[in-house]
Parts: structure tokens; sequence; C-alpha cells
């Protein structure tokens, strides 16, 4: 499967006027195709079967320097897997993609890999917290994203918690600035968190909650009674 080829079959899914659509709702400047995210999917799926890992991260990577909106959910797509052995190569390209994080979109659809290869490698929390001291915004914001999972144990670990413990270190660092897109990511992880550990979240926001905008606490609470 070649680039072009990949291309193609992208733009045969193409919806006529969705392309224009997307281009006023995402607010960022890069070309738009039209392609509905489930076609996407289906023709990920697709490529993942016909693919070995070496051929899937080479197709990722050349359809992310395309900058084609749908190009690059699909190359976030082709290494979105929990299991995936050997993954040192797609782990180092998706780090290669996040300084130019732009949108919530495709930073999401890459930071969805991105958690599971550090959830298959917790170690590598280390270059996560590299990404905390970035000046691009969508930078910082990842770091929270794709350690989403961290959230979500019942009966974690004594590493687990650590690993907890030291993510919403990260999380009231960030609450010295006032951005938007920071608060509402810092809310998201304490909303998430909610669900499986209520105390720790309420905790957070009895030290914290000063420093965060109304709107980030009520989405934080939302789930505590």
């Amino acid at each position: 499967m070649t680039m072009d080829e990949a291309l193609d079959a992208l733009k045969a899914a193409a919806e006529p006027g969705r392309a224009e659509q997307m281009a006023a709702y995402h607010k960022v400047d890069r070309p738009y195709l039209g392609v509905p995210n489930p076609a996407i999917n289906t023709i990920v799926s697709e490529w993942r079967q016909e693919m070995d890992i070496d051929a899937r991260v080479a197709l990722a990577a050349a359809l992310w320097e395309t900058d084609v909106f749908e190009a690059r959910l699909a190359a976030a797509k082709l290494l979105t897997q929990a299991r995936m052995r050997p993954d040192e190569a797609a782990w180092d390209l998706i780090q290669s993609w996040v300084p130019d994080f732009d949108s919530w979109a495709i930073a999401d659809h890459a930071c969805m890999a991105g958690q599971r290869r550090l959830v298959a490698d917790p170690a590598r929390l280390d270059q996560v917290e590299l990404w905390t001291q970035s000046d691009n915004i969508w930078t910082r914001r990842a770091a929270l994203v794709v350690t989403l999972p961290w959230t979500k144990q019942n009966f974690p670990t004594e590493q687990e918690l650590a690993a907890r413990e030291r993510i919403l270190g990260w999380a009231a660092g960030y609450l010295d600035r006032k951005n938007g897109i920071i608060q509402k990511a810092v809310a998201w992880w304490l909303r998430d968190l909610s669900k499986h550990a209520p105390d720790r979240t309420r905790a957070f926001l009895e030290e914290h909650g000063g420093r965060m905008k109304a709107y980030a606490v009520k989405e934080a609470r939302r789930h505590l009674s």
C-alpha cells in the first residue's frame, strides 16, 4: 500500500459538501477530504489486516506528512492497537507527531494510539513528562489526554497509584495558566478519575479548585454526588 493509494482510498469515501463543513467546524487551515469517521475506521481496519507493523508505521508516517485531516486521523488509527510487538518504532513516530498538534481531533486520535503504547510500557511516562514543559499548548494538553488510562483503574497497584499522583502533579502545575484548553483538559482528567477514585478527585479540588475556572470545576465534579 503506497501513500498515494491510501489517499485515493480515502478520497473515494468522501461525501459531497462535507469537506467544507469540516473545515468550518475545525477552524484549522489544512486540506479536508470530507470523509466521515466510520468510513475511515473501515478503511484503516482493512489496511491493518493486510500490513505488518513495519509497513503500517511507514504508511502512518507518510500519511501524517500530507497534513490532510483524514490522512492524519488514518495515520493515528493505523497505530491504535493494544498489542503491538515490537512497538518502539510506533511509539517514536507518535512522539514525533506531538509538536505538530494544533487541534483537538487530530491530537486526540494520536493520543489514543499513544495510550496503548504507554500502557504497554509505563516507563515512557518519563518522555511524556517532557511534553508538560513545552511552549506548545497542544503538546501540554496531550500529556493529560495520553495518560487517561491512569484515571480508569478501580484497584490500582502501587506503581499505578504512583503514576496517577505524578500526573495529578502535572495537572496541578498547569493551573497557574488560565488558558481554556488546559483548564478543560485538567477538568476532563479529573472527571474521568472521579468515576473510579472520587475521594482523590475531591481532595484535588479542595486543594487546587480555587485556581480552576468555574466551568472547569463544574465539569470535574460532574460525576461526584
